[in-house]
């Protein structure tokens, strides 16, 4: 056999263990083949898109309160205890309460009222209700309506998991006083007067009762 002839089949087994070779590493590939993404790549794109998320700023929070203040951070700690909890939707019901017990206050049902106030409410609201009834007074209001609410304070205790929001209302009301006779003798049915009181609500965050209770009231 020539040399040229023996020089071209070394050749050609080299090239053909080469070729099998690569194949054993590289695998083949048929038709369309989707990238592959290894396991590690997709739990750093989780986590990179969770931080953003995560991150940003709750719009629920900060369209109530400033970003990172107290309130913020006591109303974030309210969430983590209560996912379902939102601040918008709380103070929805905080204004119906405010004009619920507002009016069950002036018309003296404290009965209606009561599973909405802390103990030391109610009592300091039934005394009030009390001595106008011994002095043959009743008290006349219709609610017109609301002009400002505003959340000014929040709180939350980590170990008994009870939040706290503090509410601004200014509200606007007809009232008068009548006396056993029925005759006015404080007020003007056809004035409207502004009132001012801030409410603190208090609810322990994760609770099967949903009911926040009025625990201070001042003005």
């Amino acid at each position: 056999m020539s040399s040229p002839l023996i020089q071209l089949l070394v050749l050609a087994g080299i090239a053909l263990f080469l070729i099998l070779r690569l194949r054993d590493v590289l695998g083949t590939r048929e038709g369309f083949e989707k990238p592959v993404v290894t396991r590690n790549d997709d739990r750093a794109i989780a986590r990179d898109q969770f931080e953003v998320i995560e991150g940003g700023p709750d719009s629920d929070i900060t369209d109530h309160v400033p970003d990172g203040s107290p309130a913020a951070k006591a109303l974030a700690a309210m969430k983590g205890a209560e996912p379902s909890f939102n601040v918008s939707e709380f103070l929805g019901g905080a204004r119906g309460a405010y004009e619920m017990i507002l009016m069950g206050f002036e018309a003296g049902d404290m009965a209606k009222i009561k599973p909405f106030l802390s103990d030391e409410v109610y009592d300091t609201f039934a005394s009030v209700v009390e001595q106008r009834e011994k002095k043959g007074l009743s008290v006349e209001a219709n609610f017109v309506g609301l002009r400002e609410l505003k959340l000014v304070d929040a709180e939350f205790d980590p170990d008994s998991r009870e939040g706290e929001v503090t509410v601004r209302f200014i509200g606007e009301l007809t009232s008068v006083l009548r006396d056993k006779g029925g005759d006015i003798i404080e007020g003007n049915p056809n004035e409207v007067k502004r009132q001012k009181d801030i409410w603190t609500f208090a609810r322990v965050m994760g609770s099967n009762n949903p009911n926040w209770q009025l625990v201070a009231t001042g003005g």
